[in-house]
């Protein structure tokens, strides 16, 4: 007979906490972290070049859909399993769920992986950083050796009536920092040529999957479900704090930063096509570079144009740094979980362990700044942020919807709050949700489609690399389903059929 702590019900996550854990000394403290935490590169970078690539508003379209029903009930799901399991991801989902443990591995691998390129993205800002504090801009000409064939010199429009202060730095400096890009560039002209290409949607490219595949993507790499960062983080909450307005302040206030920096990004897409006289679709702008190409120009319009330069890189350092920290700590955190007592005898210090964490990311990160870098970024970004990010969500809501149970997970939220949560939610888990990631991952596998950098598409030997990449994260998964069948009691009949049954009556 199988006993083990799956079974053990409503009582799981209070009987087995941790004594003496550690809480937010005010729940807003929370909240705020989680937003940071959620709120960063992938909002200013990765969703405007995913929106122009996968044709401007029709992005918009599978991406409100995805956020609806898959991001913020999947980010409530994280958060109500670490709150109450009071764990990270490793033992918070192996409590829950021992047959697919390895998810919570898989988690902390991806985050790593990650934390091995992600630096890059901040070395780039900090390079343009650097580089601003010089008048006239280095971008604001085309006589330089390293200009492309189209570069196009800036007009100057009459700016003289605009005054530029940012005199306090706070929470809302990156939204400041956007909004006044905002006001500068949709005075330029063609900037609502841009715009009308970011929000009107080309619905034939809604037929194309992989816009839906990226719109879920992004949704998952934004919002930080299947990072492990957020649930970990909501494993310090008090027991009894209400965890739905916490999604919905993460959830929301993320998505209106990408949508904010999308018209940023398009209103100066639509001045340079203006500058270029062509349409804004066959603009020779794409992959991950776009940004630390179409930002600059806008600033090169702007009064007093290495000021902003320095602000909006000086963010954009922040808020990598932000998110940097996240990743590293599950992994930091995990290990400590884990392997604590041998670490310390060795290392003395969690100081010691975050040092070795980093080290290793930072040498394995070097490949990325050779002159092969941005090819080798662009594998590792599609193999690891698209494709592992997928099979990863799918198996996190088999895991936790599935096999732990909704029935389950909404007893376990009335424990802490006193109220089960609403039918949407609840549809959303059961079969919206888990629908949708398996309909998008059977069709990613069978349409799939290779890396590509602008016009240059990998050789089969790279996506070869491309999937060991994926693998290094997904094959956690299979090896902790076969140790949790190897070390349970009974035949593997017996523990395969244990399962079917305990997901049936669930």
């Amino acid at each position: 007979m199988y006993t083990h702590n799956v079974l053990s019900g409503n009582s799981l996550g209070k009987m087995d906490q941790e004594p003496g854990r550690p809480t937010w000394n005010r729940q807003i403290e929370f909240t705020l972290a989680g937003i940071g935490c959620a709120v960063g590169l992938g909002n200013i970078w990765r969703f405007p070049y995913l929106c122009y690539r996968s044709g401007g508003g029709a992005f918009l379209v599978p991406y409100l859909l995805m956020l609806l029903v898959m991001g913020i009930p999947l980010l409530y799901m994280e958060l109500i399993l670490g709150q109450y399991m009071r764990r990270g991801p490793v033992h918070a989902l192996a409590k829950a769920c021992p047959l697919l443990k390895g998810v919570g591995l898989a988690t902390v691998a991806i985050s790593f992986i990650m934390c091995t390129y992600y630096n890059i993205i901040i070395t780039w800002g900090l390079y343009y950083l650097f580089s601003s504090f010089q008048s006239p801009l280095p971008w604001q000409s085309c006589n330089n050796t390293w200009n492309t064939p189209n570069c196009t010199n800036h007009i100057n429009p009459n700016t003289s009536s605009h005054s530029s202060t940012v005199v306090y730095f706070t929470a809302l400096f990156p939204y400041v920092i956007l909004l006044a890009l905002l006001i500068n560039n949709v005075q330029l002209p063609g900037a609502m040529e841009g715009i009308r290409f970011f929000i009107v949607p080309n619905w034939e490219k809604l037929l194309e999957l992989e816009v839906w595949v990226n719109a879920a993507a992004q949704i998952f790499n934004s919002i930080g479900i299947g990072f492990g960062s957020l649930m970990a983080m909501s494993s310090y909450n008090n027991f009894n704090n209400n965890i739905l307005k916490d999604t919905l302040a993460i959830s929301i206030t993320n998505s209106l930063t990408s949508i904010l920096a999308g018209f940023v990004i398009f209103s100066a897409f639509g001045y340079m096509s203006h500058l270029q006289n062509i349409p804004v679709s066959e603009l020779a702008v794409d992959g991950p570079g776009l940004v630390f190409v179409v930002y600059p120009q806008a600033f090169a319009t702007m009064p007093v144009a290495p000021l902003w330069a320095i602000l909006f890189f000086f963010m954009l350092l922040c808020l990598g740094l932000d998110s940097q920290f996240a990743m590293v700590e599950v992994m930091a955190t995990s290990l400590m979980d884990g392997f604590g007592g041998p670490l310390m005898k060795f290392l003395r210090h969690k100081e010691m362990l975050v040092l070795a964490v980093c080290s290793t990311a930072f040498l394995l990160g070097i490949p990325h700044v050779m002159q092969v870098g941005i090819y080798v970024f662009q594998l590792m970004d599609h193999y690891t942020a698209i494709v592992s990010l997928m099979f990863l969500a799918f198996f996190e809501v088999l895991a936790i919807c599935g096999l732990y149970g909704v029935r389950r997970l909404s007893a376990n939220l009335k424990e802490m709050t006193g109220n089960r949560p609403n039918i949407f939610f609840r549809v959303c888990w059961m079969f919206v949700a888990p629908l949708l990631i398996t309909i998008i991952l059977v069709f990613t596998i069978i349409q799939f489609k290779p890396a590509r950098y602008e016009d240059y598409v990998y050789p089969p030997w790279a996506q070869g690399i491309g999937w060991v990449i994926a693998m290094a994260s997904i094959i956690w998964i299979p090896l902790g389903a076969l140790h949790t069948l190897w070390v349970l009691p009974g035949s593997f009949t017996e523990v395969l059929y244990y399962y079917q049954s305990l997901s049936l009556y669930l």
